[in-house]
């Protein structure tokens, strides 16, 4: 008798692993997208100056000159930073108010303490970096009394979906040799259950057939 493989256990796990392969694949087309995209941006430098981004979308002005005339400074942050010499230290972030009620965060400079200089805002020029949900304007040339920061990078910016794609290929081939265990565990239990119990069947038949000898060693008649 032929062994039966469950139908509809089947469908959903090839169903389950041909989604994971699916997505592997977009992330590897991803991939691609992001390489270009970082690509582009690593050529922005050279492009024309941009209009300062008061709000989103970011992406076209990413990585390229603008210029914002700050009207009042309204705080300072110093947050971690890099110096264009490869230094670690602090680098020291205005709150610029603008025209219109817009505002902008400027990164001033490095400096090795996080002390903020002592600047009260006019017209600066850098280029535009991402500065977590939003952006910030990296001065090329620094406000007296800090040290140029490092330059932004579009090499930095996070391109992880090789790896996503690897892991979504990894978890399909998982699913096939788990499932394909369980397979094999179940088809081979039922098949040890018939073989026993037709093995027991001819045992209880020759057990009928040849019935047991008597005390004197004598088949019974």
């Amino acid at each position: 008798m032929a062994r039966r493989i469950p139908i509809i256990s089947t469908v959903i796990v090839l169903a389950a692993v041909t989604t994971m392969i699916a997505l592997g694949f977009w992330q590897l087309g991803r991939m691609d997208e992001k390489e270009a995209l970082i690509a582009r941006y690593a050529a922005a430098g050279e492009r024309a100056e941009v209009v300062w981004p008061v709000a989103a979308p970011y992406e076209a002005a990413l990585f390229r000159r603008s210029t914002v005339i700050c009207n009042e400074v309204t705080g300072f942050d110093s947050i971690a930073g890099t110096s264009r010499r490869g230094e670690k230290g602090w680098a020291q972030i205005a709150r610029c108010s603008l025209d219109g009620g817009a505002r902008a965060d400027v990164a001033m400079g490095w400096s090795r303490i996080p002390e903020p200089p002592a600047w009260n805002g006019g017209t600066v020029t850098g280029l535009v970096a991402p500065y977590g949900d939003s952006v910030r304007l990296v001065l090329i040339e620094p406000v007296a009394g800090l040290q140029p920061l490092a330059a932004p990078d579009p090499g930095d910016l996070p391109n992880n979906h090789l790896a996503y794609a690897g892991q979504w290929f990894l978890f399909a081939l998982t699913a096939l040799v788990i499932y394909g265990l369980v397979l094999r565990q179940k088809l081979g239990l039922k098949t040890g259950l018939k073989t026993g119990r037709k093995t027991g069947q001819k045992t209880d038949r020759k057990t009928r057939q040849d019935p047991a000898p008597g005390r004197d060693g004598t088949s019974p008649r």
